[in-house]
């Protein structure tokens, strides 16, 4: 499943949405921590979680700047996020950060298109850019660290 974060036409509407993708994402994490047979692999994992509580954090800020009221849970496509972790379970720690690594995949997606959104300002740029980073760099990780299992 594809994402549609990033499409949207109002900023306030992006950053509602990137806010419900950062929940999800979140959960996801937290789902895989609890999984994970390996402590380097789990504590490696905390640490991209962390990055989107960061994230989270700031979109809520964004939010509040923006007049908005930011999003307190993540919405359905959270089951499919955590739901894909708990299947790959039953098949080790490879097929885990592979599941993560297609989340990975959307956040990429919907942090690429944010920083082209037409109303983002040069702050909001700037902080999609580097949540951009943040998410390539967990995905590279999970896929390399995946192909090494």
């Amino acid at each position: 499943m594809t994402t549609t974060v990033g499409r949207e036409t109002e900023i306030g509407s992006l950053v509602e949405d990137l806010i419900v993708l950062e929940r999800d994402a979140i959960a996801a994490y937290d789902s895989t921590i609890e999984r994970l047979a390996g402590g380097a692999l789990g504590t490696q994992v905390a640490q991209f979680r962390k990055d989107h509580i960061q994230h989270l954090d700031v979109l809520n800020e964004m939010a509040a700047e923006l007049g908005i009221d930011a999003p307190r849970e993540g919405d359905a496509k959270q089951l499919l996020t955590t739901g894909k972790i708990a299947l790959a379970q039953l098949m080790g720690d490879k097929a885990i950060l592979k599941a993560m690594k297609t989340n990975e995949d959307k956040t990429v997606k919907a942090y690429e298109r944010a920083t082209n959104h037409p109303e983002a300002v040069e702050k909001s740029r700037a902080f999609f850019a580097r949540a951009l980073a943040d998410e390539e760099r967990h995905r590279e990780w999970m896929e390399r660290t995946a192909a090494s299992l």
